[in-house]
């Protein structure tokens, strides 16, 4: 697998001149399972910094359904690395408006503005993205990936005249408005530069074929396979290439449904190739085709092109509680998610939303879903949920450079229920990822020829992280 450049989480949690040292959690119950970690200005549960053990000992971190939160352990089998907070380092803004915005917008609505003299970033972009970015990335000892991802072009270039809902881009790839679309990213990576923002990557198009899961109203362009390869191979790579920005494009940005197909028509073209640099998957529709049919076989196919995790989170289309505070199944559905792509070739893994506030928005469309952090604005708190420390337990351990390793799993009673990826870091450590999803207790073992081997348990309802260095 390529470097895996996920996740490294600061969120802004670590905002008031807290003590150094590790910080249990303040819990707080919604039924009897449904736990959540209670923050607000004076106080939010942290861990130590990390601390890779000596040779001949592991690290283990542990979160369980029965209440453990990244809760440290060693034993057999010092260089600490100042750093609080999980890490979460890969981060995704939209271009312009998006759902999750409080209302529809465009950086250019004034109509035939073919060169863009009206482009202007948004209030939005201006008093609270790039304000947080900038907070974000002083407080990050790890470099932020930002990648950009636009949901809908101004309405003057769409088919049916109106950001929301699903038009098409006018005309076809090569003319006045793909040009001025393609222009149109040009602009938004200029704009956020002269305010020391930049970015690692942009999307084509957030789900180009969203009408499978959105209501109408969403804002949106469609696009078929060919025609996002033709807009790539005659307007946004020729723009990006003669531009000063070193802004890699992805593809795709949809289910993994429709892979290997969209591959095959844009990465088939040798021109396309050349400016894509790899394919941006959501996890939505995930349970319809298996991971070796979508993502392996993309992998063989195109190995010198990445597949990413652009977007995911839990409690869409539901009609009933998009939140639910304190749920460890949500947890599990990540763990499960990254666990299972990580071991087919992905290189990384996004939330979409990190922080949404007790209804699952805001949302112009009401389109609400779940997040790792919920927000109680009333009382000045927020929840770290389940699905916080799930993420934890890969973002905290895995930096960027990382590369998935061979594991050689035996079957031994239930050992084969466990899910798990063995990683090795940049820094030579080894990491161990195993989730049980089982309701009981399953007795395993480890074993590195390096090192040794160690007979442990993975709880019930449990994710554990293992850190070792070999000798």
């Amino acid at each position: 697998m390529g470097a895996v450049g996920i996740l490294s989480w600061l969120l802004l949690l670590q905002t008031v001149p807290w003590a150094a040292g590790a910080r249990p959690c303040s819990p707080k119950y919604f039924g009897r399972d449904s736990m959540v970690c209670v923050c607000n200005a004076t106080y939010c549960d942290t861990l130590d910094p990390l601390v890779l053990p000596a040779p001949g000992t592991y690290v283990k971190y542990e979160s369980s359904k029965a209440g453990k939160r990244l809760e440290r352990s060693q034993g057999s089998f010092q260089r600490s690395l100042h750093t609080p907070g999980i890490e979460y380092n890969l981060i995704r803004i939209p271009m312009a408006c998006s759902d999750f915005s409080v209302r529809p917008y465009s950086y250019d609505d004034v109509p035939h503005d073919y060169e863009l003299t009206h482009f202007r970033l948004a209030e939005e972009d201006v008093k609270m993205k790039i304000p947080l970015l900038h907070r974000a990335s002083a407080m990050s000892r790890r470099p932020l990936s930002l990648f950009a991802s636009p949901w809908t072009s101004p309405g003057w270039m769409k088919s049916n005249g109106d950001v929301r809902g699903k038009g098409t881009l006018k005309g076809q790839a090569g003319d006045k408005y793909h040009k001025t679309w393609a222009n149109y990213f040009i602009k938004f990576l200029d704009e956020y530069a002269k305010h020391n923002v930049t970015f690692w990557a942009v999307t084509v198009q957030n789900e180009p074929l969203a009408a499978l899961l959105t209501p109408p109203q969403f804002p949106t362009i469609a696009f078929t396979a060919a025609k996002q390869r033709d807009f790539v191979v005659q307007d946004l790579g020729p723009a990006l290439a003669r531009s000063p920005h070193r802004t890699r494009i992805i593809i795709l940005d949809d289910q993994r449904i429709h892979l290997p197909h969209w591959a095959k028509v844009v990465l088939g073209n040798a021109t396309a190739a050349r400016y894509v640099a790899g394919m941006g998957v959501h996890w939505y529709l995930d349970s319809i085709v298996p991971a070796r049919c979508s993502l392996e076989a993309t992998h063989k196919l195109f190995p010198g092109h990445f597949l990413l995790y652009t977007e995911a989170c839990s409690g869409f289309l539901t009609f009933r509680f998009s939140v639910s505070l304190g749920c460890w199944e949500r947890g599990n559905h990540y763990s499960h998610s990254i666990l299972q792509v990580l071991n087919h070739f992905v290189a990384g893994w996004t939330d979409w939303n990190l922080a949404l506030d007790l209804e699952g928005g805001p949302n112009w469309v009401k389109n609400y879903v779940d997040s790792p952090v919920i927000v109680d604005s009333s009382k000045d708190i927020f929840y770290k949920q389940p699905m916080f420390y799930h993420l934890g337990h890969f973002s905290k351990f895995i930096p960027e450079g990382s590369r998935r390793v061979g594991l050689h799993s035996s079957c031994r009673r239930l050992i084969c229920q466990l899910e798990h990826v063995a990683v090795l870091r940049p820094d030579g450590a080894l990491v161990l990822v195993v989730l049980n999803r089982l309701g009981w207790d399953v007795p395993f073992a480890i074993q590195d020829p390096a090192v040794g081997f160690i007979e442990t348990v993975a709880p019930a309802s449990s994710i554990q992280t293992y850190l070792w260095r070999q000798q």
